[in-house]
C-alpha cells in the first residue's frame, strides 16, 4: 500500500512516516502544497494524508483538485482547525476523515487502515492466482493453504501484480507503485525481489511469475497459467 503525506512541518512529517513505514506501507512526503498536488495527480495513492495550512498552495484547494481527477482515493484531512464548520466544509469538499492535532500515532494508523478496508471493501478483498491467495485486509498470502510469510516490498510486489493477472507490468510502473520517492536506485532492484518472491512463492509445475524479456514482468492468471 502506498500513501502520500502532505505536511509542512518536517519534523512531524518525518515522525509519521517512520511510524506508518513500521505498518508496511510505502510513504511519499511532500512539504509545500504544489509538491503535495502534483504527487496526488501523478501517481495512484491508497491514503493522501492532507494538512491543511501550507505554503504555495492550501490543502483545501488540494483536496477540491484531487476530487476533480480523483473521485475514489481516500483523503485523511490532518490539521490543528478543529472548529465544527472546518470539518463540515472539509467533509463536503470530498474528504473520507477528519483528524485535529495534536494527536496520538496510534489513532491516526487505525483511521488509515480503516479507510483502507473501505477502499479494499470496495474491490476484491481477497486475490486468487491458482492456489495462489493473498488477503489484503490481513495481509497474509498462502498458496495450497499454506502460509508464506513476506516482506512489505515483497507483499507489495505480489499484490500490484495480482492485481494486474494478465498484465505485462514494466520495472518503471512497478517501482512507481511498490516505492516511495525516496528511492533513487536502478530498476533491476525489481528483479532482485522477483527472485525473491519467487523463490518463496515457487512451485515446480507452475510457474506463476513469468518474465517477459525487454519489457517487465506478468503474472499469469490460472486459465493461462
Amino acid at each position: 500500500m502506498r500513501l502520500l503525506l502532505v505536511e509542512d512541518e518536517e519534523k512531524l512529517a518525518q515522525l509519521v512516516k517512520r511510524a506508518l513505514v513500521a505498518e508496511r506501507f510505502s510513504v511519499d512526503v511532500a512539504l509545500d502544497g504544489q509538491r503535495g498536488l502534483d504527487l496526488a495527480t501523478s501517481y495512484d495513492y491508497d491514503v493522501i494524508i492532507l494538512d491543511l495550512l501550507l505554503p504555495g498552495l492550501d490543502g483545501t484547494e488540494i483536496l477540491r483538485r484531487i476530487r476533480r481527477r480523483n473521485p475514489r482515493v481516500a483523503v485523511l484531512i490532518l490539521t490543528a482547525r478543529d472548529a465544527v464548520v472546518d470539518k463540515v466544509v472539509h467533509f463536503e469538499a470530498g474528504a473520507d476523515d477528519y483528524l485535529t492535532k495534536p494527536f496520538a500515532m496510534a489513532e491516526l494508523i487505525v483511521r488509515v487502515k480503516a479507510l483502507l478496508r473501505r477502499g479494499v471493501s470496495r474491490q476484491e478483498s481477497v486475490l486468487r492466482v491458482a492456489d495462489l491467495e493473498l488477503d489484503r485486509l490481513s495481509q497474509q498470502v498462502r498458496r495450497g493453504g499454506k502460509r508464506i510469510d513476506l516482506t512489505m516490498k515483497e507483499y507489495g510486489l505480489l499484490e500490484y501484480l495480482m492485481a494486474n493477472a494478465d498484465r505485462v507490468l514494466s520495472r518503471n510502473m512497478i517501482i512507481d507503485h511498490v516505492w516511495d520517492q525516496a528511492f533513487t536506485g536502478a530498476t533491476n532492484i525489481v528483479d532482485v525481489y522477483v527472485r525473491h518472491l519467487r523463490d518463496k512463492i515457487s512451485d515446480p509445475d507452475q510457474k506463476i511469475i513469468r518474465t517477459v524479456r525487454g519489457v517487465g514482468y506478468l503474472i499469469a492468471s490460472e486459465e493461462s497459467a
